[in-house]
């Protein structure tokens, strides 16, 4: 009986990958691996095979055989069982809780986000329970669980030197302001391209929200600073490309707008560290003293908050037909950021490991 072969006709075929496709949307556990070992058989595979990939007994597969040749794809009528199910226990809710922590991967998956299907099999599996896949979603919000757009994180960060960052370099910073009465300036740029910007937002279902989009490959470039204790904004719009010469020339021009001196704050993008910047650095010591953030380090910087939210409510979504129609829209968006001070503060607040120390 192991060595059973039959042959099926295509169309055949075809409603048991229908049925399978039902059933792992639906969750049945019990009609998938039915299924999937039909599939097997007819591909040619031993029922010892099949069993072993399954995790089930031959007889297991035997008997499905049987009844797919009796009943079809749905196998035998099945009477729904009397009782009420088996729910996990608060231990095994933690365990769960634990193995989902730890990713699709690790719990042997190929796929790296979680789906209910999978995390109903992961629970069959280790613990023995069948979980309904409508039930996963409140299971899982029970147990402190959302669904969540993931983001990167990057496997350069060096948390040491964060922290090294924290404890001496900020408070240092700090310090150093107070003393000199200068102004604490966070310093970074932005790129708002005339293509267009997508984000989520609400539409019909089925129906995709979509904006139209000029094509072209241009943006136009902001250098901003800004200041820690006052929210006063500095920037400086353009067109090309950025560069030394161009963040030179900005923070040359900012430092003619006051005469306070200027303790900046920075990231480590080329043009910010090149050999020319340092010059310009060190022939402007007098009136310029720089800080270098840890690397891969913008939730330090405030100033990447300002331009999220200028791009959330000025470019996301929007049609820019001309590039004069994108540079204006930022402008705007600048001007009116630039005279509310008090809101760059709320908006551009550090976090709290880092505002609060003193």
């Amino acid at each position: 009986m192991c060595s059973f072969r039959f042959t099926i006709t295509t169309r055949y075929r075809k409603e048991v990958q229908k049925q399978l496709k039902t059933a792992q949307q639906l969750g049945s556990l019990r009609q998938i691996k039915y299924l999937l070992a039909i599939l097997a058989v007819m591909d040619g595979q031993s029922f010892d095979q099949v069993a072993f990939v399954l995790r089930v007994e031959v007889k297991t597969v035997t008997e499905w055989v049987r009844l797919f040749m009796c009943y079809g794809p749905q196998g035998a009528p099945r009477k729904k069982p009397t009782g009420r199910p088996g729910k996990l226990t608060q231990a095994q809710k933690e365990d769960l809780a634990t193995l989902i922590d730890d990713g699709p991967v690790k719990a042997g998956f190929d796929g790296a986000c979680w789906r209910s299907q999978m995390i109903q099999q992961l629970i069959f599996e280790r613990f023995g329970k069948h979980y309904n896949v409508f039930y996963i979603s409140q299971l899982l919000k029970n147990l402190g669980f959302s669904w969540q757009k993931a983001g990167f994180i990057s496997d350069h960060l060096d948390e040491a030197k964060r922290r090294e960052w924290r404890a001496y370099t900020w408070p240092r910073i700090l310090r150093l302001a107070r003393q000199k009465n200068a102004f604490l300036v966070f310093g970074d740029e932005a790129s708002f391209p005339q293509w267009g910007t997508l984000t989520y937002t609400w539409g019909r279902r089925g129906r995709q929200p979509v904006v139209p989009t000029s094509g072209k490959r241009k943006g136009y470039k902001v250098l901003g600073l800004i200041d820690y204790f006052t929210g006063h904004l500095f920037y400086q719009g353009q067109e090309g490309r950025l560069n030394s010469d161009s963040y030179a020339a900005f923070l040359k021009r900012v430092m003619e707008q006051t005469d306070r001196h200027l303790i900046l704050v920075q990231d480590g993008a080329r043009y910010h560290t090149s050999a020319a910047m340092r010059k310009f650095f060190a022939e402007h010591a007098d009136r310029l003293t720089v800080f270098q953030l840890p690397s891969y380090s913008p939730d330090y910087n405030p100033i990447e908050k300002l331009w999220k939210k200028i791009k959330q409510k000025e470019t996301h979504l929007h049609y820019f037909p001309t590039f004069a129609a994108l540079t204006e829209r930022v402008e705007q968006a600048l001007i009116k950021f630039a005279n509310a001070p008090q809101e760059i503060l709320t908006l551009c607040s550090l976090p709290t490991q880092l505002a609060f120390v003193r």
